[in-house]
C-alpha cells in the first residue's frame, strides 16, 4: 500500500497518486465512519475514492500538521504505525505533502523529497494547478515513476550525481562545436533566443553541454531533472511504437477532472512542436559537417519534438525555461534549453511567495524578532512601490510589538495569511492511546530540519554550509561527496588513508583545484 497526497492550506486535496490497494484501504474506512451512501458500497474493490472522501479521512493530521508548522515550528516529520506502515510530510509554501507505504522511513524521507522537488520544478508556487491541470498532474506522476524506476539500476540516480560519459577528445571537442554553432543559429534567427543552453545526453549519461554567454547557469538537479524527463519520453515512444496506449495498471491519480481532459491529453503530458523540415535542420547545422553527429540529424524530420515550461534553478536562483527534446538515435537526445524570463522577475516572485509563507507562520507564533529580516526580505522581492500601507502597518507592528497590528494587516491583505483558530479541537487524540507511549528524550538539532543529503531533494548542501561556514559566502565553499568502500574489517585510519589519497589523485586527474579547506 503506498500513496503520495498534497494537501493545501484548507485541508483540499490537489494530488493523489495511490494504488489499488490504498483506494480499496480508503473506501473500507469511509464506509465504516459513514461517508459512503448504500449504493456506493456495492464494489469497493474496483471502485475509486472521490478527493471529498480522502479530506474528511486525513483532515485532522493535516490540521495537526498545519498547527504544529505554524504557531509551534515543529511539524511532524514522520509517523510509524503498529502494522508496518509509514508515513512521511514534508512541506513547500504552506503545502503539506505526504507519503504513507510500508517501507523504510529514510527512503520514504527521499521519495517524499524529490516529489517536493518535481512539483517545484514543474508548478513553481502555483501548486494548486496541479487540482486542476491534468497534464502537469500527469507529468508529475510519470517523472516520479521515471526516478523510482532509474533509481534501481542507475548509480548516477542512486547517489543523486551526474555521470559523464568519457569520449576522447577529439569526438568531445567535435559535439561541442556542433552545439555552439547550433546556439548561435538559434540566436541569430531569433532574439528570444538569447540565453539558452544545448545538451546532449546519452542515455542518463552526460556527454556535452555549451550555453550561451548571458545564460544563468545550469544547477546539477537541473540536469538529473532532464535525465528524468527524457526517460519519460523514450518510455513513451516506445509504448507509442508497440500501439499500447496503456499506462500503469496499479496507479490511480486525482483529483480525476474526467469533464476537462480528453485521451490525448492524458497520453501526452508534454506539447508536440511542428517537425522541422531537411531544409531548416541543415540551415541550422550548417557549417558543422565535421563533426560525425551531424550525419543524424536528418532524424529529427522523423520524430516528434516535445516541449516542456518548467521551472530551473536552485534557491533564490529560478527561471522559467522551456525545454524541447529531440531524439538523435536511440537512446540519445539532444535538449534545448530556452530562458523565457529574465532571472530578477522569475525568482523574484518565487522569493516573493517563500517570504510570505515564512511571515505568515511567524505572525502564528508571535515570532516577532525573527518577524523583521523575514519582512525586509520579502520587501527587497516583490521591488514595488503598490502596499505603502502594508509596509507601514509592518513598522509600526515592530516598533510597539501589539499584536492588533496584526489583524488591521490581516484586514488590509486579502488572502496574507489563513487563520487556523479553533482548529486544535479537530485532532481529537484519545488520552488512551497516549498512555501506551514511551519517554523520549528529545534534543535540539540544527539539521533536524535540513532534507536528506542529496541534490534532488532540496538545499541540503547550501544549507549546511550556511550552518559551518556562516561567515563565507555560499559561493566560496565547495562540498565534495567522496565514496570509498572497504570489504572486510578495516581500521578508521586505513580508511582516512585511503580518502586522503583517493581524493589527491582524484583533483589530480580532473584538475580541479584544491579545496579552501583541508577537512582531512
Amino acid at each position: 500500500m503506498r500513496a503520495i497526497l498534497i494537501f493545501d492550506n484548507l485541508n483540499d486535496v490537489l494530488f493523489v497518486k495511490c494504488d489499488k490497494k490504498f483506494a480499496s484501504h480508503i473506501l473500507k474506512l469511509a464506509k465504516t465512519q459513514g461517508l459512503l451512501d448504500d449504493k456506493d458500497t456495492s464494489n469497493l474493490e474496483n471502485s475509486i475514492p472521490s478527493p471529498n472522501i480522502i479530506m474528511q479521512l486525513f483532515s485532522p493530521i493535516v490540521t495537526s500538521q498545519h498547527l504544529m508548522a505554524s504557531q509551534f515550528g515543529n511539524s511532524y516529520t514522520s509517523m510509524k504505525f503498529q502494522d508496518g506502515t509509514n508515513m512521511v510530510f514534508d512541506e513547500y509554501i504552506g503545502y503539506t505533502f505526504m507519503y504513507i507505504a510500508a517501507k523504510e522511513i529514510d527512503l520514504m524521507r527521499r521519495t517524499i523529497g524529490v516529489g517536493v522537488s518535481i512539483v517545484r520544478h514543474v508548478c513553481g508556487p502555483d501548486v494548486a494547478i496541479l487540482k486542476t491541470n491534468w497534464q502537469k498532474a500527469c507529468l508529475v506522476s510519470s517523472l516520479l515513476d521515471a526516478w523510482s524506476d532509474l533509481r534501481n539500476y542507475e548509480q548516477s540516480m542512486l547517489i543523486e550525481a551526474i555521470e559523464q560519459l568519457s569520449v576522447n577528445t577529439e569526438v568531445a571537442s567535435s559535439v561541442l562545436k556542433v552545439l555552439h554553432d547550433a546556439c548561435d543559429k538559434l540566436k541569430s534567427s531569433q532574439a528570444e533566443f538569447s540565453n539558452l543552453h544545448m545538451l546532449i545526453l546519452v542515455g542518463s549519461k552526460f556527454l556535452s553541454l555549451y550555453s550561451s554567454k548571458n545564460a544563468h547557469d545550469l544547477c546539477a538537479s537541473d540536469i538529473l531533472l532532464m535525465i528524468l524527463l527524457c526517460s519519460v519520453i523514450n518510455k513513451k515512444r516506445k509504448r507509442d511504437s508497440e500501439n499500447n496506449d496503456e499506462s500503469n495498471d496499479n496507479d490511480i491519480l486525482l483529483p480525476d477532472n474526467s469533464a476537462s481532459k480528453s485521451d490525448e491529453v492524458k497520453i501526452n503530458f508534454g506539447a508536440k512542436l511542428a517537425t522541422p523540415t531537411s531544409e531548416d535542420i541543415t540551415d541550422l547545422f550548417k557549417g558543422s559537417r565535421e563533426s560525425s553527429v551531424n550525419e543524424n540529424l536528418s532524424s529529427l524530420t522523423d520524430e516528434d519534438l516535445y516541449s516542456q515550461l518548467l521551472l530551473l534553478g536552485c534557491q533564490h536562483n529560478y527561471t522559467a525555461n522551456t525545454v524541447h527534446i529531440f531524439e538523435l538515435s536511440d537512446s540519445i537526445n539532444l535538449i534545448t534549453i530556452v530562458e523565457a524570463t529574465n532571472l530578477s522577475t522569475s525568482s523574484g516572485l518565487c522569493d516573493s511567495f517563500h517570504y510570505l509563507d515564512v511571515i505568515n507562520n511567524l505572525q502564528f507564533q508571535r515570532a516577532f524578532d525573527e518577524l523583521k529580516p523575514a519582512f525586509e526580505n520579502l520587501d527587497g522581492a516583490i521591488k514595488k512601490t503598490k502596499w505603502d500601507f502594508v509596509r507601514k502597518k509592518y513598522n509600526d507592528l515592530l516598533r510597539s510589538r501589539d499584536p492588533e497590528v496584526i489583524l488591521q494587516i490581516e484586514a488590509n491583505t486579502t488572502g496574507f495569511v489563513e487563520t487556523l483558530k479553533e482548529l486544535l479541537r479537530l485532532t481529537c487524540f484519545d488520552r488512551n492511546f497516549l498512555k501506551q507511549g514511551i519517554d523520549v528524550l528529545t534534543t535540539v538539532d540544527v539539521m533536524k530540519n535540513f532534507p536528506v543529503p542529496g541534490i534532488l531533494c532540496g538545499d541540503y548542501y547550501r544549507k549546511l554550509t550556511e550552518t559551518c561556514f556562516p561567515k563565507f559566502s555560499p559561493n566560496k565553499v565547495r562540498i565534495y561527496e567522496l565514496y570509498c568502500v572497504h570489504l572486510g574489517l578495516t581500521t578508521s585510519t586505513c580508511v582516512l588513508e585511503h580518502s586522503r589519497r583517493l581524493a589527491a589523485t582524484i583533483w589530480e586527474v580532473t584538475g580541479i583545484p584544491n579545496n579552501f579547506v583541508d577537512i582531512f
